[in-house]
C-alpha cells in the first residue's frame, strides 16, 4: 500500500489513497487534522492527514511505501483527532516473486493463457497475454490492489470469461530501463525467492 507526500505541490498533507472514485462523487468529513472521503453510498475512498509532518515521520517525497511504524504513528494521529477508525490495512507487497506453476490455453481466446502462479502464501489464477509465458518460470506479479507505475490499479477481473487474479508483469510495464520493445514477460533468473518482494 502506497501513501503519498508531496509538501511543494500540497502543503503539508499526506494523501492516503484507499479505493478510486468519481471525483465528483466524493464526501468530506473532518476530524481535526483528519479528512475522511467516502463517496455517496458511504465507502470509504480515503484520507487527508493535513500538518502531517507534526504526526509522523516521512523519509522522502511523492509515493511513500506504508510501513508497520508509519501505521502505527496514523493511528496515533487519529486517535488524536478523535476518528475511531481501525485503519486494518493490508502491507503485504504488492509485487513480488510468483513461480508459474502450469500454462493452458484459454479457451475462448487464442493468444491468452490461463496460468497457475505461486506467490508464496497463496496460489493465484492469471490470464495472460505475453507470447514468451511459460510453466517453471520465475516472474514478476502485479497482486490485485498494486498500482503500475502508468498509474493503473490492478483489479480482480474476468477475461473472456476466465477470472483473472493478479498480473504477470514485462519489463516496460514495470517502467524498467532499458526494457526490450518486443512484448513478452520479465522472466527473472533462478537467484530469485518465491514470494519475495520485487523491488524496482
Amino acid at each position: 500500500m502506497d501513501v503519498f507526500y508531496n509538501p511543494k505541490a500540497a502543503g503539508d498533507v499526506l494523501i492516503i489513497p484507499i479505493k478510486e472514485g468519481n471525483r465528483y462523487d466524493k464526501m468530506h468529513k473532518n476530524y481535526g487534522d483528519v479528512t475522511k472521503i467516502t463517496d455517496e453510498k458511504g465507502d470509504l475512498l480515503g484520507y487527508n492527514l493535513f500538518n502531517a509532518s507534526s504526526y509522523v515521520s516521512l523519509d522522502g517525497k511523492g509515493k511513500i511505501t506504508m510501513t508497520e511504524t508509519l501505521l502505527d504513528q496514523l493511528k496515533k494521529a487519529f486517535a488524536k483527532n478523535n476518528l475511531q477508525d481501525s485503519l486494518d490495512f493490508d502491507l503485504s507487497p504488492s509485487f513480488v516473486v510468483g513461480y508459474v506453476k502450469t500454462k493452458e490455453q484459454h479457451e475462448n481466446a487464442d493468444k491468452l493463457s490461463v496460468c497457475q502462479v505461486e506467490t508464496g502464501d497463496e496460489q493465484l489464477q492469471i490470464v495472460c497475454g505475453a507470447p514468451n509465458v511459460e510453466a517453471g518460470q520465475k516472474v514478476v506479479v502485479a497482486k490485485v490492489g498494486a498500482v503500475m507505475p502508468s498509474g493503473m490499479k490492478i483489479k480482480a477481473t474476468e477475461l473472456r470469461g476466465v477470472p483473472s487474479n493478479g498480473m504477470i508483469c514485462s519489463q516496460k510495464e514495470l517502467g524498467l530501463p532499458d526494457a526490450p520493445e518486443e512484448k513478452g514477460i520479465y522472466v527473472l533468473d533462478e537467484s530469485y525467492e518465491t514470494g519475495q518482494p520485487f523491488e524496482f
